[in-house]
């Protein structure tokens, strides 16, 4: 595949999963305020918020196609190291959970497909990590896979919410330095959000690993339900709703900005 494809389908997947938070955000945003939206705090309620609007389908479709582009841009990051993060132990963790990104990614848009044709135009029931929980822990040494599932999604939490405040996404962004100075709340808060959320989605994976109980491992909309229930929990599930809608904004601008495949990325999966 052409480099330059490849730079195309990354920037179309930051845009959609950018949609996705958006559309996720802003209804979360609206719960916390006593507006209503509050059934539309995850990635599948988003997707079928998507489906009721005017063109609906056709939104959705385009959404579905650019969730598979990131999913497979992830797939790129993890397996050839896209990115160049390396082999030590911590590039390793990172390109590991780019892969769980890209499962994840892959499964938010074959729903988004079954909603089109119908398929799945149910409430959408719980969280799919329960799935993901169940299937992990019915292969040899389960509980000890999925623990090492939920600590390395931690440490992708944990390293995202670093990313963002020590200000090392600017690297990775072709701006001006006065445009990112002026982007800086909104990538900031967008990725300490998100890394927030991680971290309590990682947690949920370690808690059903030691309880060996795959409903326990909660999404999205269970974290920001968790949020809301410790003290000071409405203003931390605000805080964390408004930068949800920023890491929305910063995924735009990434699909815009982002320095994509610095390196021969073909070459490097040819020579595998």
């Amino acid at each position: 595949m052409k480099d330059r494809a490849i730079r195309t389908f990354a920037r179309a997947g930051y845009a959609a999963r950018g949609v996705v938070y958006l559309i996720v955000g802003g209804f979360a945003v609206l719960a916390a305020l006593g507006g209503g939206g509050g059934g539309t705090t995850d990635a599948k309620g988003a997707l079928r918020e998507l489906l009721e609007q005017p063109f609906g389908q056709v939104l959705l479709g385009l959404v579905a196609a650019g969730l598979l582009a990131h999913a497979l841009w992830r797939l790129l990051q993890g397996i050839f190291d896209a990115d160049d993060h390396g082999r030590d132990a911590k590039a390793l963790a990172i390109r590991g959970s780019l892969l769980v990104s890209a499962v994840v990614h892959a499964g938010l848009a074959a729903y988004a497909a079954s909603l089109i044709v119908g398929a799945g135009s149910g409430s959408g029931g719980g969280s799919g990590n329960s799935g993901l929980a169940r299937w992990l822990l019915e292969q040899p040494f389960g509980p000890w896979l999925l623990g090492a599932v939920g600590l390395a999604v931690i440490a992708a939490g944990a390293g995202q919410v670093w990313r963002g405040v020590s200000g090392k996404y600017r690297r990775t962004l072709s701006l001006h330095a006065y445009s990112l100075q002026r982007l800086t709340p909104v990538c900031v808060a967008g990725l300490a959000a998100r890394g927030l959320v991680l971290a309590i989605v990682g947690l949920f994976f370690v808690i059903a690993a030691v309880e060996v109980d795959p409903s326990e491992a909660g999404g999205l909309s269970e974290a920001l339900s968790w949020l809301r229930g410790q003290p000071y929990g409405s203003g931390l599930f605000l805080a964390v709703a408004v930068g949800l809608f920023a890491f929305g904004c910063y995924s735009l601008i990434e699909a815009a900005c982002k320095r994509i495949g610095d390196v021969e990325l073909s070459k490097r999966a040819a020579a595998g």
